[in-house]
């Protein structure tokens, strides 16, 4: 593939991806978009059921898979290296938008804030959940997470060299706050349906497994540096004090899928 098609093909997946997650956000919330997590063709409750649970495993499976170095190590055979994020980027976008389109709206009311005071402060944390997502792919090198970085190199004839580790912002509190972030929105909202509950344990339960393969992954890359950060910061759930302050890393930084 000529440099100038793989720099064309990044620019091109990176813009599905951005657009598939100002969608999400339309859909999570059911704001402004033609078809959302609680509206669309209805189905009986168990056919939703089996169809959303099944769109929800082949995301977090692809998601967790094409990410691990092993399959990287395969993977880079066919693909080239310097596309190799981007089509990760690409096929996890394509299967967001899928979920999009095949969801099927559990409507059933789990429960709904009423109090004025109760839903802002729920649409606080929604929103709050995915500026934070935002904010920590910068904190790591957004453009390296979505692949451009690296297509920008090849482009210009550059050897790509990971981003150094460092222990900054966010990071320094808690290991996770991308994660901390899909948390968040996925949780924070007034009016929480069986589907979105659904939605809500399955994507969150996707997150506490990948984590436990993503600081695997870490540890083997990154050795003492990412170990010594992992006993001082906690994983999910903040802590503010002066233990992260000793917290140094100098080693690569290998991009996740947080």
């Amino acid at each position: 593939m000529g440099r100038g098609i793989a720099f064309l093909y990044g620019v091109v997946c990176y813009g599905i991806f951005f657009l598939s997650f100002l969608y999400l956000i339309g859909f999570l919330g059911n704001l402004l978009v033609p078809k959302s997590i609680d509206v669309g063709p209805i189905v009986a409750t168990s056919s939703a059921f089996l169809i959303n649970f099944a769109l929800i495993a082949l995301f977090g499976i692809q998601h967790s898979v094409m990410a691990r170095p092993e399959f990287k190590e395969r993977w880079t055979k066919i693909v080239p290296k310097s596309i190799e994020r981007s089509t990760y980027v690409l096929i996890s976008s394509a299967l967001l938008i899928l979920l999009y389109w095949q969801w099927r709206p559990m409507v059933g009311v789990i429960w709904e804030a009423e109090s004025v005071w109760a839903q802002y402060m729920l649409w606080a944390v929604f929103f709050g959940g995915f500026l934070l997502v935002l904010l920590s792919t910068f904190v790591i090198d957004h453009f390296d997470l979505f692949g451009l970085r690296q297509v920008w190199f090849n482009l210009r004839q550059q050897s790509y060299t990971h981003s150094g580790f460092k222990v900054t912002y966010f990071y320094k509190f808690v290991r996770h706050p991308l994660y901390v972030g899909w948390i968040m929105s996925f949780w924070g909202i007034p009016r929480m349906t069986t589907g979105h509950l659904l939605f809500a344990l399955g994507m969150t339960a996707y997150i506490l497994i990948a984590i436990r393969f993503e600081e695997r992954d870490l540890v083997k890359f990154l050795g003492d540096d990412y170990a010594r950060y992992r006993e001082k910061v906690p994983m999910l759930v903040p802590r503010f004090g002066k233990g992260h302050d000793t917290v140094k890393g100098t080693a690569g930084n290998q991009p996740l899928p947080h």
